[in-house]
């Protein structure tokens, strides 16, 4: 079934004022709480894009697409409606086992398996299910479509992490789904372990996760085409309590909750990744750039770190074009990273990579400084952050370390 990940909110200035936008969502994460369905709509914008940049993209390709259940999912629906078109060699959809999903979600096989000749009472509820869609007109109405999707149980529950739905990750090119927001970390290692090309949905702050960001550093994973601000709607289960904002049934009784900081998490190259970002000089910026001006507070210059030789650039369109030196920008940067622009360093939030690049421990000053001006947030003195002195003491909130690329580098 569709899975959203964690909702943490969105970054503001600094780490002292962080304020989670969906304090539901987080305790969703905590109980593991996590079946949210992704929109049609937003499958279809974000593999569009890959297409628009590369028709043949899945051409002959055998698509894996785990924790997903056609019965209910809109990802299976979408690629089987596709399956020519895409020029698809095999389609393979995993679902999870209701046993192994918190207690209080009612089960009740649909007619889909229990008018099935393969339907058993006995797995049911212990086993996973095994789609497959492959270049064959099964029921004889001339169209490979969902209805000659063929299933089986799998031997386990279908977690992605078994022997079997392993085996299928690496039988496949690419892989497609929105994964448990409560096991992204790992289910975003156990793609790193294949060779293979994938698309998942993911929370924007899992960038700075120390086993994420290598992967952006290297250009191996990057962000998706179609989602860059905003939020984004997703059905939940009827169980599903709606406390939070922008929350809604349908006329049908479907719930439904919006949710921030979504982004798609990938490797399948697209058009938008290529796009030079427009940006003015450093004195223009000073002059027009009214985030800048707001940010400075009065100030006539980009700040510099006192822990670190770089400046703090409060917004990606702040970014001046005529600085050569090292920049600290909001992980809202990628989502206009041009890797043929800008080099990426490190992640402040990875303490042995600002140690590696000669990143200062806070020390014992400026540690007090941070309090007795309101910081509330766990700093010692001997951590290496990034910190700014104007418009008051602070940390400022999840950076990543850029520079413009150099020519010939």
């Amino acid at each position: 079934m569709r899975r959203v990940t964690d909702l943490d909110g969105e970054s503001v200035s600094d780490e002292t004022t962080k304020v989670p936008k969906n304090s539901l969502l987080s305790a969703a994460k905590v109980a593991k709480n996590d079946e949210f369905y992704t929109q049609w709509v937003d499958i279809e914008r974000e593999i569009n894009a890959y297409l628009e940049y590369d028709p043949d993209v899945f051409r002959d390709k055998v698509v894996l697409l785990p924790c997903d259940d056609p019965e209910w999912s809109n990802f299976t629906k979408f690629f089987a409606l596709h399956f020519v078109d895409f020029g698809l060699r095999k389609l393979i959809s995993t679902s999870y086992a209701a046993d192994s999903k918190p207690v209080d979600i009612a089960y009740q096989p649909t007619l889909f398996e229990s008018d099935a000749p393969q339907y058993d009472a006995t797995k049911t509820r212990s086993d996973g299910k095994l789609f497959v869609l492959e270049s064959r007109d099964i029921n004889g109405d001339a169209v490979v479509n969902i209805d000659d999707l063929q299933w089986s149980y799998l031997s386990g529950s279908g977690d992605f992490r078994s022997a079997e739905v392993t085996a299928l990750r690496d039988e496949a090119d690419i892989v497609i789904t929105n994964p448990p927001f409560s096991l992204f970390r790992p289910f975003m290692n156990w793609l790193f372990e294949s060779d293979c090309q994938f698309s998942v949905i993911g929370n924007m702050n899992s960038v700075t996760y120390n086993d994420i960001f290598p992967h952006i550093k290297t250009n191996r994973l990057w962000y998706g085409a179609s989602i860059s601000s905003g939020d984004r709607e997703f059905e939940v289960p009827s169980h599903y309590p709606l406390e939070a904002a922008g929350s809604r049934v349908d006329e049908h009784g479907n719930k439904y909750i919006r949710v921030k900081g979504v982004r798609w998490f990938t490797n399948i190259d697209h058009g938008r990744r290529h796009e030079p970002l427009q940006l003015m000089t450093a004195a223009d910026n000073l002059r027009y750039n009214k985030k800048l001006i707001k940010a400075l507070a009065g100030g006539d210059a980009y700040q510099r770190y006192d822990t670190y030789d770089a400046i703090e650039v409060p917004s990606t369109d702040s970014i001046p074009s005529d600085y050569e030196g090292v920049m600290g920008v909001p992980i809202t940067f990628l989502d206009k990273y041009n890797p043929d622009q800008f080099e990426i360093l490190f992640n402040t939030e990875d303490m042995a990579q600002t140690e590696a690049h000669g990143v200062e421990p806070l020390g014992d000053k400026r540690v007090a400084d941070y309090y007795a001006a309101g910081g509330t947030a766990a700093n010692s003195p001997g951590r290496r952050k990034l910190f700014l002195y104007h418009p008051r003491p602070y940390v400022p909130y999840k950076r990543i370390a850029i520079r413009h690329k150099r020519e010939n580098a």
